[in-house]
């Protein structure tokens, strides 16, 4: 079985990523084989097509409500379940893998397309392909092109598996807002040595840029009547943080979990303190210790004698999440001689289930919102297999936080400073993106709690009447007053970017709020109450049959040629499991 052919084709249009992923195979054996496609894609990515061309003949994937397609899965599969075709296979990725059997002398053209919205992080936004032919490949390709009307500031790539042969095969072109990136490698350049059938690439390739921001209330972007508005300020004071960590030291988490990852990434966070924050620990296991009664000032001689309570850290007994957070919420209640404009957060880190206290995960969810009260941001950290993500993902996401699974890996405490980093310089609070009321339909998200450095806020939606100018205003709360800007966008002049642009998808920024609505719908579901829930849920399916985007609703059917098993499923996977 030889892959004749690898293409990787991906367009991003103003963030909105578009790929494509082509493998041609032929069959050079002289009976039938099995031939693969293999493909693994950003978990963040919604697929939204598949099809399969062999000898000319086309089979596609059709995009269902999961309940139905599992239902006519069932019925046309008698001899127990398949795998499914997508799977989680690390960090940020996702693996989809389909086998055909093809006869001798048979060609076979897999093709899979995949959409996501790229989220700038720490001041960058980042395109990850992975590649992995595990042979030779005659003719492979990665194509990237990058379209940012609001102009490119920089751009790199990287990779995992460059060699100074393979850097020749990679060309750059760039001018103000579009650049094309280019790897193309020869048989020759793509092998370990001359000797060997062996290929180098085996790895990640990544594109990591920004963009120019000139315009204080951000940046309108407007096609079809669609508009999407990005605002990412920068370069303004921070505001103060009052940070409670809450540490589980249960004995799940003895030995190199607490000793090394923790202890280290809780020393480098303590020197990224800055002096105006305050900060405190909460340790615990079946009992919750509190490092101090109350918030210290980050001062040298603090922050020194945290450190040195951080290398004592060490574990045993069982894990009374619900006291722990109560009793992080009193500190954060109780402090006094706090800076008047500033953020409070809690960050928990756990690697387990309740054990010990109050176990029942529904109760503690609603213990500790009920204190939290909107007040402070909860963010939940989870470390390794053994957490339950779902009660922590809708913990942080009802208090106004986010989840994040922690794998337990080498780099553990990399990963946790990585996410302290996203969170540590908060710049804006309470802000709201305003438009005019009866001019706009199905607008996402717009109103946000706190904006950090680095990150980009995104709001999109139909402007509904013929509406020439399209007027915003942002109201929000920095660290010194109180802010208002406004901006006002011709919607005929907006158009008229993206008119001549013949490699963008026509109806991008449709599929961008589409895809964003989609996401935030699944997200609100998440801390949602029963009858809400379903009424989300209802509105997501709609709109990703629409759309045909794979979700956590929908499944995509694939029919395979006759005599072999005839049907499988395509869902996507969540990081709750």
């Amino acid at each position: 079985i030889e892959i004749y052919s690898l293409h990787m084709d991906c367009k991003v249009t103003s963030r909105f990523a578009h790929t494509v992923i082509t493998s041609k195979i032929v069959n050079r054996a002289n009976e039938s084989r099995e031939a693969t496609f293999e493909v693994e894609l950003p978990k963040s990515a919604f697929i939204t097509n598949f099809s399969m061309s062999i000898d000319g003949k086309v089979y596609a994937g059709i995009i269902k409500e999961k309940a139905s397609a599992q239902k006519e899965y069932d019925m046309a599969v008698s001899r127990g379940q398949s795998a499914g075709l997508v799977k989680i296979t690390g960090r940020k990725l996702e693996q989809f893998h389909v086998s055909i059997s093809i006869a001798a002398a048979s060609k076979v053209t897999f093709e899979l397309r995949y959409e996501e919205l790229l989220k700038r992080r720490l001041g960058k936004f980042e395109l990850l392909i992975k590649v992995q032919p595990k042979q030779l490949v005659k003719h492979f390709q990665i194509d990237v092109h990058i379209f940012e009307p609001q102009g490119i500031r920089f751009l790199e790539t990287d990779s995992t598996f460059m060699t100074n042969e393979l850097t020749e095969a990679l060309t750059k072109v760039q001018n103000e807002t579009k650049a094309h990136i280019l790897f193309k490698p020869t048989v020759d350049q793509q092998k370990i040595n001359p000797e060997l059938d062996e290929t180098l690439l085996n790895g990640d390739f990544v594109v990591r840029y920004d963009v120019k921001r000139g315009a204080t209330a951000g940046d309108i972007q407007i096609v079809n009547g669609y508009f999407v508005h990005y605002f990412a300020p920068h370069e303004m004071p921070v505001f103060p943080k009052n940070v409670i960590f809450v540490i589980d030291r249960s004995g799940s988490m003895a030995g190199r979990k607490i000793e090394q990852q923790t202890r280290d990434a809780l020393l480098k966070i303590l020197q990224d303190l800055r002096p105006e924050d305050h900060f405190s620990f909460i340790t615990f296991n079946s009992k919750v210790v509190e490092w101090k009664s109350s918030l210290l000032q980050a001062t040298a001689e603090n922050v020194a004698s945290a450190a040195g309570f951080v290398q004592t850290l060490s574990a045993s007994g069982g894990t009374d999440i619900n006291r722990a957070l109560l009793t992080a919420v009193s500190v954060l209640d109780k402090a006094k001689r706090l800076p008047e404009r500033s953020v409070s957060m809690i960050i928990l880190l756990t690697d387990g289930q309740p054990t010990s206290g109050e176990s029942n995960v529904e109760a503690i969810q609603e213990n500790i919102q009920k204190v939290v009260n909107g007040k402070y941001a909860l963010f939940c950290l989870g470390f390794g297999f053994d957490v339950s993500y779902k009660f922590l993902e809708k913990m942080a996401l009802s208090n106004g936080g986010i989840a994040r699974r922690i794998y337990e890996n080498a780099d553990a405490a990399l990963q946790l400073q990585g996410f302290y980093q996203e969170v540590a310089t908060p710049i804006l609070m309470k802000i709201e993106m305003q438009y005019p009321e009866n001019a706009i339909e199905g607008l996402t998200t717009n109103n946000f709690k706190l904006f950090f450095e680095g990150s980009e806020i995104i709001v999109s939606g139909k402007i509904s009447n013929e509406l020439d100018l399209l007027p915003v205003e942002i109201k929000a709360q920095s660290h010194v007053s109180d802010l208002t800007l406004k901006e006002e966008a011709n919607v005929k002049e907006k158009e008229q970017v993206f008119q001549n642009q013949s490699y963008i998808f026509g109806n991008f920024i449709e599929r961008l709020w589409a895809y964003l609505t989609i996401q935030q719908l699944l997200e609100k579901s998440i801390s949602a109450h029963e009858e809400d829930k379903k009424t989300l849920e209802a509105q997501a399916l709609e709109l990703s049959l629409r759309y045909s985007f794979v979700t956590p609703l929908t499944s995509m059917v694939v029919t395979k040629p006759a005599g072999q098993q005839q049907m499988e499923l395509a869902n996507k996977p969540t990081e709750a499991g």
